[in-house]
């Protein structure tokens, strides 16, 4: 079953992978229109659509335009023409204009809903809560009184609401969606409208569906404060992963690091709020000066640059067995989970191994083949409860349920930094709340399309930060 979030995420990746969300519509009509007409043997009868002013009503402009060639049809439009909401649906609507009978804002509808045989409901699609508005509520009630067939467009009008359409039929799109069942959707059908594999499978742009918007009157802190735990040994990467969780969104990054990296790291950037630590490298003593500033975070990043000295990894688990937060966790991070997992008891958040990485993690060789790589990558998932998000040609990204695979990038980014950005952006979107999955996803389109962006001015000579300077116009072109 798809989630309503979902249905946006498949619809943008579709027209991402070159299959135009109109093409899904004239799809979906179709679909539509074929089981109307072979349920009900529609040839010299009248079918009625009532079609609201979004998508959902214009997948009923098309059902009706297919209908007319077998029957008459009529339309009803909820509201005015004026008011319909997508350029998709007005062009479909302009198609049948001057080829059936339409009446706008649902005036003559009790006699029109007499005089028809079949009903086709286009009214409302899917997302909707609470309780259901005029003039929706009124044509639901006279729709349901009126004991004719009626067949629903994806889901029943009202769905999610106090009142909703009770079909004999749902023409499900692509898949059933949440919170169907026979009870309230009837005899449930479901018909593919064309969307390709690879939406489905690929994170894409469609992921930022889940990008949670600053509110107008949000405040410094309101959007995402993160926390990176890192530096030592490696300087460039705490301050790339700050910059990156920056570059994403975040309102407030603070960079805890041991004091011989201090000065370096704080130089990079004026905005770059940097802590230092008790000792050249990060030692359990830290942890209560650590643990002080996470109180002022969302979210961790742990392990970029920090070392693999015994008592670094000792401190990087009594931190995360300590501190209840979500967390990030690459690099020397993973190192130290997987010297001791049961530090990930009662915690959630991301892990982002490389292959070598991956194979410390889960104890046994990585699989030759993708899928099963995949499978051993969910396995880890599960056993975790973490995200993992397996860095690679192909990035794989699993919760132990569901399963993304990403190709964004290119080979100029296997540069010394990319895997830091990438951890400061799935930081950055935790802070912001965003569940763990659908934060990696995210970010790992983000950080490969960045950098492809990066490619094309830089070439193979492009550093880290031209990465990270493209981060804002991914955000541009999708949010």
């Amino acid at each position: 079953m798809l989630a309503y979030e979902e249905v946006k995420v498949l619809d943008i990746n579709s027209e991402y992978h070159g299959v135009p969300t109109i093409r899904l519509m004239e799809n979906a009509g179709q679909a539509v229109a074929d089981v109307v007409r072979k349920k009900f043997d529609v040839v010299g009868k009248s079918v009625l659509v009532v079609c609201g002013t979004g998508n959902n009503g214009g997948d009923g402009f098309v059902a009706a335009r297919y209908l007319n060639e077998h029957c008459t049809v009529r339309v009803v439009l909820a509201k005015r023409t004026e008011d319909i909401q997508t350029a998709i649906a007005t062009k479909n609507f302009a198609r049948i204009e001057d080829e059936m009978e339409i009446v706008e804002s649902a005036s003559n509808l009790g006699n029109m809903i007499r005089s028809a045989d079949v009903i086709v409901d286009a009214l409302l699609g899917i997302g909707i809560s609470g309780k259901l508005r005029e003039p929706h509520r009124s044509i639901v009630k006279r729709i349901n009184k009126s004991k004719k067939p009626v067949v629903s467009i994806d889901v029943p009008s009202g769905l999610g609401t106090d009142l909703a359409i009770r079909p004999g039929i749902t023409v499900a799109l692509h898949d059933r969606k949440e919170g169907q069942t026979k009870e309230n959707s009837g005899q449930i059908l479901v018909r593919g409208i064309g969307i390709p594999e690879e939406a489905e499978l690929y994170a894409g742009p469609g992921s930022f569906v889940y990008y949670p918007i600053p509110a107008e009157d949000s405040h410094k802190g309101d959007n995402g404060r993160i926390l990176v735990v890192s530096g030592g040994p490696y300087t460039g990467a705490a301050a790339l992963t700050g910059i990156a969780a920056y570059r994403m969104g975040a309102d407030l990054v603070q960079i805890a690091t041991p004091k011989k990296s201090y000065g370096v790291i704080a130089s990079f950037s004026p905005s770059l709020i940097v802590h230092p630590l008790s000792s050249d490298i990060l030692v359990p003593e830290d942890i209560p000066q650590i643990a002080e500033i996470a109180k002022r975070a969302e979210a961790i990043v742990v392990g970029p640059g920090l070392g693999a000295e015994k008592e670094t990894l000792t401190a990087i688990g009594d931190l995360i067995k300590s501190v209840d937060k979500p967390y990030v966790i690459d690099a020397d991070g993973i190192t130290a989970v997987a010297k001791d997992m049961s530090c990930l008891k009662k915690r959630k958040g991301i892990m982002t191994p490389h292959n070598t990485e991956f194979k410390r993690l889960a104890k046994k060789k990585v699989g030759k083949t993708l899928e099963s790589q995949i499978k051993q990558v969910s396995a880890l998932a599960s056993s975790t409860k973490f995200t993992i998000l397996r860095k690679g040609r192909v990035d794989i990204i699993s919760d132990g349920k569901k399963v993304r695979l990403n190709e964004t990038g290119n080979q100029a980014m296997t540069v010394g930094g990319t895997g830091d950005i990438l951890a400061g952006l799935c930081g950055a979107l935790l802070s912001k709340d965003v569940e763990p999955f659908n934060a990696a996803r995210m970010a790992a389109f983000t950080s490969g399309y960045a950098g492809q962006l990066a490619f094309i001015k830089k070439s193979f000579g492009m550093m880290p930060m031209d990465v990270v300077e493209e981060i804002p116009n991914v955000l541009k072109e999708y949010l």
